[in-house]
């Protein structure tokens, strides 16, 4: 029993740990998916209603809904958290180091969208799913890079963190314009003073993230009441929450250091279960081929490398910026392959792109997303491993 306990601790203080749970939990929606015995236990879980009642004001929402809003949005405060740290005293705080990730983010988010958007162009019903391609899944693709070991320069590793949070960051702006709808102005009323409050417990420095808590969770309920999708008030409690508190506490360091174990072994784990469980009844050749698969599968496996590797090389030439120590364009590419892997913030994406409207585009969306997140893992692999291991 002790070696077991030990094993455990080893394993979940590894860093493929996230990524390994990421693929156990994905594999297990597939299954219950698609065997008839447990197919409907499995939709009839994620449709529980799970309602909160305090006097007459009532929350209602399946369990589907509880996942995506609620726990992803304290997902979004770590990526907040994450953001705000590199901004002010990490790889992003000195325009020249973070020039680099950000030229590289930007072409790994505009390429894939433009690549996604011209293969949809003659169906207009499926252009709206331009975003899908857009952001990296941090965990996997941190996961498949310490998969290769230690023959990766650190150097690296701090270019794909740094490149994957700031499309994030694009990502979190898209949902904002452009997924986010009838605003309700009493909601966005209570939101903006929930926003004013929580920087002014900044701005005095607070030291208890109670306050923080409090104040955060009501703006959760009216950012979720006004339309604006309910995950961006994760990102903005991130921001409110000072670097260091009056007693000279780093509150950002302990919030990250609390909330990613929970991020990295539940909400991610958990997101994927909900959203990856795809019936593949009656999906062939012809289904993959079909316009929106095709499209996310050339945004990601494609277009993220054609636009991470191709701007970070352009940058390079243009003498724009330089390659951190010990990293060369064969790290770059073999990363590049790695962004590909959207996964959890594709399916997001594809979730407010397609919603209960259109759920079969969400289902086409979500077998372009596997596909291509599975291919683009394999060969980021095997590319990384090939390059960190020539002499």
């Amino acid at each position: 029993m002790q070696k077991l306990s030990q094993r455990l601790q080893q394993f979940f203080s590894s860093e493929p740990a996230g990524g390994i749970l990421l693929l156990i939990a994905t594999f297990l929606a597939i299954t219950l998916a698609n065997f008839s015995i447990t197919a409907d236990f499995y939709q009839q879980l994620l449709h529980t209603t799970m309602a909160f009642q305090f006097g007459e004001f009532r929350l209602q929402k399946p369990l589907l809904l509880w996942i995506n809003d609620g726990l992803m949005a304290i997902f979004f405060l770590l990526i907040g958290l994450e953001v705000k740290k590199e901004l002010f005293t990490g790889s992003l705080s000195n325009y020249k180091t973070a020039l680099f990730p950000a030229i590289a983010a930007l072409g790994g988010m505009i390429v894939p969208a433009l690549f996604f958007y011209f293969a949809t162009i003659a169906t207009p019903e499926l252009t709206k799913g331009w975003a899908i391609p857009m952001a990296t899944d941090i965990a996997f693709a941190l996961g498949i890079m310490a998969l290769v070991g230690k023959n990766v320069p650190p150097a690296l590793k701090i270019f794909l963190l740094a490149l994957a949070i700031i499309d994030d960051l694009g990502a979190i702006i898209v949902i904002a314009i452009f997924y986010s709808s009838d605003l309700g102005t009493v909601a966005l009323v209570g939101a903006a003073l929930s926003i004013i409050v929580l920087f002014l417990l900044n701005r005095y420095k607070i030291s208890s993230l109670t306050p923080y808590g409090v104040v955060g969770l009501i703006l959760w309920v009216c950012v979720l009441k006004s339309g604006v999708h309910a995950t961006l008030a994760g990102v903005i409690i991130g921001f409110a929450i000072p670097l260091k508190a009056k007693s000279g506490e780093n509150l950002v360091h302990r919030l990250e250091h609390s909330l990613s174990p929970w991020v990295t072994f539940m909400i991610l784990p958990l997101f994927a279960f909900a959203n990856a469980g795809i019936s593949f009844d009656g999906v062939n050749w012809q289904t993959l081929a079909s316009p929106l698969p095709f499209a996310v599968l050339l945004g990601l496996f494609i277009g993220k490398p054609v636009g991470v590797f191709g701007l970070s090389y352009l940058s390079i030439k243009l003498k724009l910026t330089k390659l951190p120590e010990g990293v060369h364009f064969r790290h770059i590419f073999a990363v590049s392959l790695l962004c590909g892997i959207g996964f959890t913030m594709s399916m997001f994406l594809s979730g407010l792109a397609f919603e209960e409207e259109a759920h079969d585009l969400n289902i086409l969306a979500r077998i372009g997303i596997l596909t291509a997140s599975t291919l683009s893992a394999i060969l980021g692999f095997i590319t990384l491993k090939s390059v960190t291991t020539k002499k």
